[in-house]
């Protein structure tokens, strides 16, 4: 069985798109699963979609985390062969994306793969140029890492892993860092698919950028404390060390050269923002977007 967990937060549209690009195909070993704490959300969803593999299951709000591991022991299975791809709403995938993560799990040394996000922003602006740049710079990375046989993250908006491996993860830090590392302590690999998109909406003002991408450094440094042993791909030292010469190589025009300075000053700002609020002993709380990044839906 090929699960499909789709979470989202009270964007039916975007959600909508999501869930039917996968019910493209037609395997009858998908089940398309949507999780959301909005009722509405689901009267909405079943209304538009017929299709008997798609699921809802309402989320008792308690955080994205805690439903995928509802899910996963509600879904578990002790073969292998089984998988769970895990996306988000406010996204879309490719449409071989299936069968790409499938032909990539051929490999029986990998436990874990993730997907390669593409901006759907215009590199016209400089929000959209900067998502661009983060992007193409984490694919270069991923693809040297995984060329490797070295660790690396995956990414939340799209990744999959086998079944009968683990049936529950550490709440207190972001998914797609926690979960590869309990696959790569068991002697998994982790692969990486550039074949298989995932097209998202970036942030297009500062008030929202900044919200998530501190959010998504707390996460991160949370690790420290759960995973001390975790080879670290997602940190300040390391957008240093791999990030900045790739920068500076990236921009095509004076314009995109000066947005890549900003971006410096801004990815430096938020990383002294975050270690004091570290400081401050503010905790990572995985709640459903508890600070609403409104930019980033691309539909509703």
């Amino acid at each position: 069985m090929i699960d499909i967990i789709i979470t989202s937060y009270n964007e039916p549209k975007a959600t909508l798109r999501a869930a039917e690009v996968f019910l493209m195909n037609k395997s009858k070993k998908i089940r398309v699963t949507v999780v959301d704490p909005f009722p509405e959300v689901e009267k909405f969803l079943k209304s538009k979609i017929k299709d008997k593999r798609f699921c809802f299951f309402l989320d008792p709000g308690e955080g994205k985390s805690y439903a995928l591991n509802l899910l996963f022991q509600e879904y578990s299975s002790k073969d292998k062969e089984d998988i769970f791809i895990l996306t988000d709403g406010d996204v879309y995938v490719s449409e071989n994306t299936v069968f790409e993560i499938l032909y990539a799990f051929e490999n029986k040394k990998i436990g874990c793969i993730t997907g390669k996000p593409v901006s759907i922003d215009s590199k016209t602006t400089k929000y959209g140029y900067w998502s661009h740049l983060l992007f193409a710079g984490i694919d270069n990375v991923r693809k040297k890492l995984a060329l490797q046989k070295k660790f690396f993250e995956c990414s939340g908006y799209l990744f999959a892993i086998r079944k009968g491996v683990i049936f529950d993860f550490p709440l207190e830090t972001s998914e797609d860092s926690i979960i590869p590392f309990l696959f790569w302590e068991k002697g998994y690999k982790i692969g990486y698919v550039p074949k298989a998109e995932v097209y998202v909406k970036n942030p297009n003002n500062w008030k929202d950028w900044t919200n998530q991408k501190i959010r998504n450094i707390l996460a991160h440094e949370n690790l420290n404390k759960i995973a001390p042993n975790m080879p670290r791909t997602k940190s300040f030292f390391n957008e240093l060390k791999f990030g900045a010469i790739f920068s500076l190589k990236y921009p095509k025009n004076f314009k995109e050269f000066w947005w890549t300075l900003e971006l410096f000053l801004a990815r430096s700002y938020i990383y002294l923002h975050a270690f004091r609020k570290i400081r401050q002993k503010s905790k990572y709380n995985d709640g459903w977007r508890e600070i609403e990044i409104k930019s980033t839906k691309p539909l509703d």
